[in-house]
């Protein structure tokens, strides 16, 4: 019985890591470079959106930024 709960919470713990609806964990959304930054704004200005950073968002971590506003978002 222990061995089950152990099991369930260590399984909480790791899905707890997978927070975003891409199903990567944050640390595979990428740093957000300038070249990253780059195509992903010019690809959100192409859609009519904003790029920016969401609220409580780091700056230096890609999956952080959205597009808001942008056609078919």
């Amino acid at each position: 019985m222990i061995r089950a709960l152990v099991m369930t919470a260590l399984l909480a713990a790791l899905g707890a890591c997978n927070d975003n609806a891409t199903g990567k964990a944050w640390y595979q959304q990428g740093d957000a470079t300038y070249d990253a930054l780059r195509t992903a704004s010019d690809a959100c200005k192409a859609r009519g959106g904003e790029f920016r950073v969401k609220r409580g968002g780091d700056p230096t971590v890609l999956g952080d930024y959205e597009c808001a506003g942008a056609k078919g978002s």
